[in-house]
């Protein structure tokens, strides 16, 4: 199975950010927290599409996490380099070292699982 390793960057999204303050254990804000953007050099490299899922792995922790091709059509391309909102999903990603970091180096993988719920980062984070 392919795999790829990416410098994963945390952006800030008004669209996500607005879906959290409604509800942070709402559909709308997994959609858009639990979400991997990649180049579409990286997409093609490892043979998924839209919407398919990735188990996103740092030294910190892993999230199963839905894919999406990057839309940035006006630059060059980005291979390399994924992005993923700041939120529950990325915090599972970045060491608890008091440290806060924009980035992280992570492998991505093909997978069929369930992208992983909020109760769960919960139940991790709470143990």
């Amino acid at each position: 199975m392919a795999e790829i390793e990416v410098i994963l960057v945390a952006v800030r999204d008004i669209f996500q950010d607005e879906a959290g303050r409604k509800s942070l254990f709402s559909e709308e804000y997994r959609i858009l927290s639990a979400l991997i953007t990649l180049d579409k050099q990286d997409m093609a490299g490892l043979a998924i599409k839209d919407g398919d899922k990735l188990l996103v792995k740092s030294e910190a922790g892993s999230i199963v996490a839905a894919a999406r091709a990057s839309k940035d059509e006006v630059r060059e391309a980005h291979p390399g380099l994924a992005f993923i909102c700041v939120s529950p999903w990325y915090s599972q990603l970045v060491p608890d070292d008091g440290c806060e970091r924009i980035s992280v180096k992570a492998t991505l993988v093909p997978t069929a699982e369930a992208v992983t719920a909020i109760s769960e980062i919960q139940a991790r984070m709470k143990s």
